[in-house]
């Protein structure tokens, strides 16, 4: 089973299945835990009523104490794997994973916009945002694409079906601080198929003045005014 005390101890291994080193977990978790106690009162049962028992009496749970609450999310955050594979993974059944999922991810995301870390999902509002303005407006512009599951209706079976990944995802626009190497801006969620020029073109991101912008052939034409757009040039002699 995957816990914190397991891996609390193993810094590659943290890293590489939550995305954040011990230090920057452990400046999460206050805020995380502040967020799921206000979430979810301990004189309250999770449908609001008042408690008939004290808190922490009845079964015990898998997700005991904040740093495996933690972890379980993030994990999945990152990882993004189904659901039953999730839940062998610490040891619960899927409907169990399920809830923790739906219990965990609003507390996270309260968490992280208290610290100011979560991106902008109003791509319009990206020019008064401190996580764009922190050292100069140097940023980056990709397209990233995440496996889901297969939908049954065949109209959305195309509109999913990625042909870069070969497989059936979704689609959001990141932009990124050059300098903090921060998420600044989480565009719209839309089907993997969308092309990278018309699903930024979707976000309506604005810019400050004088922002430049890295950006792949993906976004080829897309010369947002005001900024200087940086793009590689293809190698003629490439796969000759």
């Amino acid at each position: 089973m995957l816990s914190y005390n397991k891996l609390k101890d193993r810094p590659r291994d943290f890293l590489a299945v939550t995305s954040l080193t011990l230090e920057e977990f452990q400046r999460v978790l206050p805020a995380f835990q502040e967020a799921y106690e206000h979430r979810y009162p301990t004189a309250l049962t999770r449908t609001g009523n008042p408690r008939q028992r004290r808190a922490g009496g009845g079964a015990k749970g898998v997700l005991q104490c904040f740093e495996d609450k933690l972890l379980f999310i993030l994990v999945y955050q990152k990882t993004n794997p189904l659901q039953t594979l999730h839940a062998l993974q610490f040891e619960m059944s899927q409907p169990q994973a399920n809830y923790w999922i739906h219990q965990l991810l609003p507390v996270l995301q309260q968490a992280l916009a208290t610290l100011g870390l979560a991106p902008e999902r109003d791509a319009r509002l990206l020019p008064t945002s401190p996580l764009l303005l922190e050292g100069a407006p140097a940023t980056a512009l990709d397209g990233t694409e995440r496996r889901r599951q297969r939908p049954t209706d065949a109209q959305r079976q195309k509109e999913h079906y990625s042909g870069k990944k070969k497989t059936h995802t979704d689609k959001n626009i990141l932009l990124v601080n050059e300098m903090t190497h921060k998420v600044i801006s989480l565009g719209p969620t839309l089907a993997g198929k969308t092309h990278d020029k018309k699903a930024v073109d979707t976000a309506q991101v604005a810019y400050p003045t004088n922002a430049t912008l890295d950006k792949d052939t993906g976004f080829q034409g897309y010369e947002p005014p005001g900024t200087l757009t940086l793009q590689p040039k293809k190698n003629p002699g490439a796969g000759n």
